[in-house]
């Protein structure tokens, strides 16, 4: 296979041969660079690369191109290479101003381009370079060849095979799968030697588990600890933004902080391909690349974590807060973090229920959308997350048709991304509608469409499902002390009841359960905004309340 190409495109001479410089300085080794003076070059150098069979991994344009923005090139790109990186140079004097601002806005949110970056300055800018190899990292996880990518063998797609690609997913970490009948699937088989029981998981670092259970997998990442009755200053119940927040604020202030997860971290953020409106990324980041970021930054101020750990029990002891573990071990806290989160709800329609993994998926569009290529596909949902699935599997299949109980998108997306659904000519979105049978043989292959407002009912042809649908909140763990709204969620602060607060014998702090020393934080809590932003800003608030209660001496 050929090294992949990085394009750049710019009719100024000059300012082109600073970009060509760039380029094949830092990234000649690994890729191929190819660059072009006028817009129409440019297209036909792309379109015979296309039909040979290349990658291009990222396009950059200048700003003017043949006295035209340079992202009507951005936009023809993605027709021919749909998973290339487009990404529109320039001039510094640009950042700030308002109507360059205001146009780059406009063209992402049009589907136009991906990115924009300034210009490279005189060797060295390790700014420009910086962002290139975040480009290219997006790119190539999309292409499942970033770098410590897992595979998973499996005799069908579904089944204990789609349970450890859940678990991967959770876990934000990079992975493929194959059929062990596939080529593929027999050539990473034969490079491990014979193996009699599937599926098989191909660590980073060459370790093969057989069939493994999540702990095995938590055993071999490196994130086991043990949980035999240890005492910490502060545990952690879920590893979202939330958790993860409070694992870093916790930790870094000095506390003996334990995170523990049924899964590994990021939760429902991992599914989000591109957050676009997280303060400090101007260009964007996946809800894995965040995660990952906050794992590592908790990690080295000394946060433990326990993966692949489900908490069962929640008591008040001596003192502390001990909580029981499904797998038999038990931790202890002075304070507790409650930061499960919520997962999406089930569909409950048995036909699709039994093709999960095989055409039906919960969340998941990040890593089964190059299974859609070519195909027509169908997200439900009407907030952010399935939004932003919308987007991403538009890249890969023929038709993504967007299906929002709600009468608007309005009604639960940010405007931006309504912008952009809108704007993306392969994406149908229809409102006040949901999907309320469907089927298939061994495979998803269609769909039963009813409108909320007529009732009338329509079967659809439809190769893939993404459910992305409403919030369940961890919570039926926890103990009748833990007060919870009729949904499940955690009553916190103002919003617990007198009753339920009397044996604290005063006002639960902002973020307190019913529970002294019990906090909930993100997803789970009642009232929250459901954004990453707000979870990560209560896991901070969190840990200084966790200070201001062990100062009172309460």
């Amino acid at each position: 296979m050929n090294r992949p190409l990085l394009v750049a495109v710019d009719d100024d001479p000059d300012l082109l041969g600073e970009v060509e410089r760039e380029l094949r300085h830092r990234y000649e080794h690994d890729y191929r660079v190819c660059c072009r003076r006028s817009p129409n070059e440019a297209l036909a150098a792309l379109e015979e690369l296309a039909a040979a069979g290349e990658q291009v991994a990222l396009v950059l344009a200048g700003e003017v191109l043949a006295g035209e923005p340079g992202t009507r090139l951005l936009a023809e790109v993605r027709r021919i290479f749909p998973h290339a990186q487009r990404v529109l140079l320039i001039r510094w004097g640009h950042i700030g101003d308002p109507v360059a601002g205001e146009a780059i806005f406009e063209a992402i949110a049009g589907g136009h381009m991906d990115h924009y970056l300034v210009r490279p300055a005189p060797p060295p800018d390790e700014q420009f370079h910086q962002a290139i190899s975040s480009f290219l990292l997006a790119w190539a996880e999309e292409q499942h060849s970033a770098p410590y990518t897992t595979d998973v063998i499996g005799k069908t797609w579904s089944g204990r095979a789609y349970e450890l690609r859940e678990v991967l997913e959770r876990c934000a970490m990079p992975h493929r799968f194959f059929l062990a009948s596939s080529d593929d699937g027999r050539a990473v088989l034969a490079g491990v030697g014979t193996r009699t029981r599937l599926p098989v998981l191909v660590m980073p670092d060459g370790n093969v588990l057989e069939d493994p259970s999540d702990a095995d997998i938590a055993r071999s990442a490196g994130t086991a600890v043990d949980t035999g009755g240890d005492e910490y200053d502060l545990v952690i119940v879920g590893c979202g933004p939330a958790g993860l927040s409070a694992a870093v604020y916790g930790a870094s202030e000095g506390l003996r902080t334990l995170l523990v997860d049924s899964g590994s971290i990021g939760g429902q953020a991992t599914y989000s391909s591109a957050i676009r409106n997280y303060l400090g990324f101007p260009r964007g980041v996946s809800g894995g690349e965040l995660a990952r970021r906050a794992y590592e930054q908790a990690w080295v101020f000394g946060a433990r974590f326990a993966f692949m750990q489900r908490v069962t029990t929640l008591r008040a002891e001596s003192g502390m807060t001990v909580l029981g573990l499904n797998t038999g071990g038990v931790v202890a806290g002075r304070s507790v973090v409650l930061a499960m989160g919520a997962s999406y709800r089930r569909l409950g329609v048995a036909p699709l229920e039994a093709l999960q993994g095989a055409g039906v998926f919960y969340g998941a569009a990040a890593t089964e959308a190059p299974l859609v290529a070519g195909e027509d596909v169908y997200v439900v949902g009407g907030a952010n997350s399935a939004g932003q699935a919308a987007l991403h599997l538009a890249r890969y299949a023929r038709r993504v048709t967007l299906v929002v109980r709600a009468g608007t998108l309005d009604a639960g997306m940010s405007h931006y991304l309504v912008r952009q659904v809108e704007a993306t000519p392969n994406i149908v979105v229809r409102t006040g509608t949901e999907v309320v049978d469907g089927g298939g043989d061994g495979w998803l292959d269609h769909l039963v469409l009813r409108d909320r407002a007529g009732g009338g009912e329509e079967q659809v042809g439809a190769h893939d499902l993404f459910l992305m649908i409403g919030a369940r909140p961890h919570t039926a763990w926890l103990p009748e002390s833990v007060e919870r709204d009729r949904d499940g969620f955690v009553m916190t602060g103002p919003d617990v009841s007198a009753e339920a607060s009397q044996h604290l014998g005063r006002a639960p702090l902002a973020l307190e359960t019913s529970v002294p020393g019990v906090f909930a934080a993100g997803d789970v809590r009642h009232g929250s905004a459901k954004r990453v932003a707000s979870a990560v800003g209560e896991g901070s608030i969190a840990i200084r309340l966790v200070h201001r209660l062990v100062a009172a001496g309460s």
